[in-house]
């Protein structure tokens, strides 16, 4: 069996890392591609070895556009690699450009696409992962759901039950596995030591890129600030905004992107995190710890029902909600958050021959 992985951007590879460590012990076939969506210098060869995996076989190095050009490069580029290497299954991952556009081509190519992550619905189209996941679920051949509510969901939508396979969260999967390669771990009753301080991550145009809504989303944060350390990882974008818009950032400490485990350092000493990353919603949950998500929804509901998340839709009622806030010994895992979806995800393919 061959696999073909599609990667669009940094945050695809700790998906695909599971994963595609998962299939060398199998002994299966695969291929990295890298379509180039998101060029970080942060990608080195030691990032790579980090999670274990080979470098990209490919890298279509398409840059960043807008959505309908950076869509439409994607496809024009990876025809001929899927023609080159014709697998018999594409694994995409997520909801980003890369990962529609791809299957796309797959399905007219007659390739089959597995979805890793599927079933995810924020409900809305607002947002542009959301058209991707739609449209990626509806061609996928194979539907793997990172949890129970994904596949209510996929069934709701019409979505064939031979087609809908529940494999647990892949990115639980590189949490642990990164946890265990620093020597992190909780204490004896499972809660993490910590320092009181809180993590900031924020990046959605929707939080950002408005004037009213950034200016509200520092002013929580520099009250916050008064009393707490608050370190806030900012995309150069973001600090641009703020210099644009005249934002200060009074006693919040603004810094650079940090890589995935100094990240993973920071959160696990963290009182709780504010963010508005789908990706912190999940490790949060995983780690139990807290968890305010910026946004009016959210498209891993799993984290709020059986996690540590909330979803704080107004910047203004973020300092209350930090108040309200309770740390809390041991936890409650989500079904499949066990370390071991990159396993089943290949068993599910094997399981499906050409």
């Amino acid at each position: 069996m061959k696999i073909l992985h599609i990667v669009g951007a940094r945050p695809n590879f700790p998906k695909l890392a599971p994963v595609y460590r998962a299939g060398v012990a199998a002994g299966v076939a695969q291929v990295i591609v890298h379509t180039g969506q998101h060029y970080d210098e942060v990608m080195s060869d030691s990032f790579f070895e980090t999670l274990g995996i080979a470098k990209p076989d490919e890298n279509l190095a398409v840059g960043s556009a807008s959505h309908a050009v950076q869509t439409a490069r994607i496809m024009e580029r990876v025809e001929p690699v899927l023609e080159k290497h014709r697998p018999d299954w594409m694994l995409v991952y997520g909801d980003v450009n890369s990962t529609m556009a791809a299957t796309i081509v797959a399905s007219k190519l007659g390739l089959r696409t597995a979805h890793v992550e599927a079933g995810l619905r924020s409900d809305d189209r607002g947002m542009p992962e959301e058209i991707n996941r739609l449209v990626t679920d509806r061609l996928a051949d194979l539907l793997l759901t990172p949890s129970r509510d994904a596949d209510v969901r996929l069934r709701a939508e019409g979505e064939p039950e031979s087609e809908i396979v529940f494999v647990g969260n892949v990115m639980i999967d590189t949490l642990y596995f990164t946890l265990a390669r620093l020597g992190l771990a909780p204490g004896a009753d499972g809660a993490w030591a910590h320092d009181g301080s809180i993590v900031v991550t924020l990046h959605r145009p929707s939080n950002v890129d408005e004037p009213a809504r950034l200016a509200a989303v520092m002013a929580a944060l520099r009250i916050i600030a008064e009393t707490r350390a608050v370190t806030f990882p900012a995309h150069p974008r973001t600090r641009a905004r703020m210099a644009e818009f005249g934002i200060e950032a009074g006693r919040v400490v603004m810094t650079d992107p940090v890589p995935y485990e100094a990240m993973l350092q920071l959160v696990t000493k963290a009182y709780a995190v504010i963010t508005d990353s789908g990706g912190l919603q999940e490790e949060t949950t995983a780690l139990g710890i807290p968890c305010l998500t910026v946004r009016p929804n959210t498209e891993r509901p799993v984290t709020i029902t059986e996690g540590t998340n909330r979803l704080v839709p107004d910047p203004a009622d973020l300092v209350n909600a930090l108040a309200a806030v309770t740390r809390v010994a041991g936890l409650r895992r989500p079904e499949g958050w066990d370390g071991q979806a990159g396993t089943r995800i290949i068993s599910a393919l094997q399981a499906r021959p050409a």
